[in-house]
């Protein structure tokens, strides 16, 4: 299935793409891509090794010629978000993905590609194996972890890096040299229920919300996209209130990072209200689909009867959570006052799960201010404590803060223009990136941050477009070529 893939230019990137492809590495289950990582350094006799947490560095001497420049760390994440349609059968603790081609992008069968943050691992790939390009010293930092809590760049302890500049290879615009990302933290709600036996002359249903864009969640939050579990928990509420269903289980969203594209609950409706149930489902998922109808084209929001379960939440315990659930904000919260279209701060409810007498919500809270980040977190607190959630934070990672007088994202401009024949976008984004984290130990590193252009990040919609991954790798050496000497 890659065979296609690897014919395509520039050949060297897209073939250590395909071969890091084939190697599963899930967050957070990572052994076998740092094996392969450290199997790759070892066999071009480089300097290689990992330190305590488990990242990967390889080093690698300047060309001739080059030796009197500034050394470069060239960084990206080995793990990537693993997301699969329903009706895809695919195991990503076993399988590599099934690349193909589409006009100019690369896609995946079914499942995220991999391209976040595959095609900054396989571009230093292709320049550590390289006999041939000019470039400085080079120190290949290879993070772990980095989309489920990055763990890997907070673990990373001062003085293992080597490099005065560092260049990220983790952003999704081919167009744009980004100076600046968002902090997160994680925001979670639990608590128990008390689960109620059947009320009596009561019949099984399925309420299903699915096919939407899904996509990630900093980069995607200002789209306008649907949110599954918003939209079901919206269906719920009125259902309920007007209706009466009892509630036996919802299970909604996956990862944190990744705006939801599919949830799925089971009700139970009284029998002489099931005719009107019926009805006010289907004007409501009308309703919906209308309002979504421009950026959400492919939703479904589908019922159907079932066997009846065994028991359904207490009815006080089910109106908490949804209206809790409707009170929770979702999606963009403030937009920057300092950075044009930026937006400062979000929040994604990313997974609700209602199970077996437990409750568990997940949330990540982003923004590029530290201060609004706490005061959405603890909105969000507030709004599940009244109803009667134990609330917890965690994966506190800070932002990266810009600095528009940096003498790389000068040279990154100045080269651009020569290349392209036009400016390139300097922004911060969104997103999280492990820039503000490795700054915290490295805080005389000059940083930035660009990439090739991919979309539907965190979605297996996700692709990138090959004539940005051409641009990408011909800015990225005309870079190192012209790296500052030392001072």
């Amino acid at each position: 299935m890659s065979s296609e893939v690897r014919k395509l230019n520039p050949t060297d990137v897209w073939n250590k793409f395909a071969d890091l492809n084939e190697v599963p590495r899930p967050s957070k289950k990572e052994k076998r891509v740092i094996q392969f990582m450290v199997d790759f350094g070892k066999a071009l006799n480089l300097e290689t090794f990992t330190d305590p947490i488990g990242n990967v560095i390889i080093r690698k001497p300047a060309s001739v010629g080059m030796e009197d420049r500034k050394q470069v760390t060239l960084q990206s994440h080995l793990d990537m978000v693993h997301q699969k349609n329903n009706d895809t059968e695919f195991d990503f603790l076993t399988q590599g993905i099934a690349m193909f081609v589409e006009d100019d992008w690369v896609k995946a069968k079914g499942t995220t590609l991999g391209a976040d943050n595959g095609m900054g691992v396989a571009a230093i790939m292709a320049l550590l194996e390289s006999s041939t390009i000019k470039h400085p010293a080079i120190e290949a930092l290879f993070t772990i972890d980095e989309e489920t809590g990055m763990t890997g760049a907070f673990g990373l302890e001062s003085g293992v890096l080597q490099g005065e500049i560092l260049l990220n290879l983790d952003t999704e615009e081919d167009d744009e040299i980004d100076i600046g990302c968002a902090g997160g933290i994680d925001v979670t709600a639990k608590r128990d229920y008390s689960e109620k036996p059947l009320p009596r002359a009561v019949q099984g249903y399925t309420i299903e919300v699915k096919s939407l864009k899904g996509g990630h969640s900093g980069m995607d939050i200002d789209k306008g996209l649907g949110n599954a579990n918003k939209i079901m928990n919206r269906i719920l509420y009125h259902c309920s209130l007007n209706h009466h269903i009892r509630i036996s289980s919802i299970d909604g969203g996956s990862l944190r990072n990744a705006i939801p594209r599919e949830s799925t609950a089971m009700v139970v409706v009284y029998n002489n209200q099931e005719s009107d149930f019926l009805n006010s489902f289907k004007t409501l998922a009308h309703t919906i689909k209308s309002e979504l109808k421009l950026t959400e084209p492919e939703l479904h929001i589908e019922m159907k009867p079932v066997k009846l379960p065994k028991k359904v939440m207490g009815l006080g315990s089910q109106e908490k959570l949804l209206g809790s659930l409707y009170a929770a904000h979702n999606g963009v919260y403030a937009m920057s006052a300092s950075i044009p279209d930026l937006v400062e701060t979000s929040n994604n409810i990313a997974r609700v799960l209602v199970a077996e007498g437990k409750i568990k919500i997940g949330c990540l809270t982003r923004s590029s201010v530290n201060s609004a980040k706490m005061d959405l977190a603890f909105a969000l607190k507030s709004t599940f404590e009244l109803a009667g959630f134990e609330v917890s934070f965690s994966g506190d990672y800070p932002g990266w803060n810009p600095n528009p007088n940096s003498a790389i994202l000068k040279l990154l401009k100045t080269k651009y223009e020569s290349l392209f024949k036009e400016e390139p976008r300097v922004v911060a984004c969104h997103a999280g990136l492990e820039c503000g984290i490795l700054g915290q130990n490295y805080p005389e590193m000059d940083m930035i941050s660009f990439g090739p252009t991919i979309r539907g990040a965190h979605s297996p919609d996700e692709r990138v477009q090959i004539s940005s991954v051409q641009k990408f790798w011909k800015f990225l050496l005309t870079i190192l070529e012209d790296i500052p000497k030392k001072q």
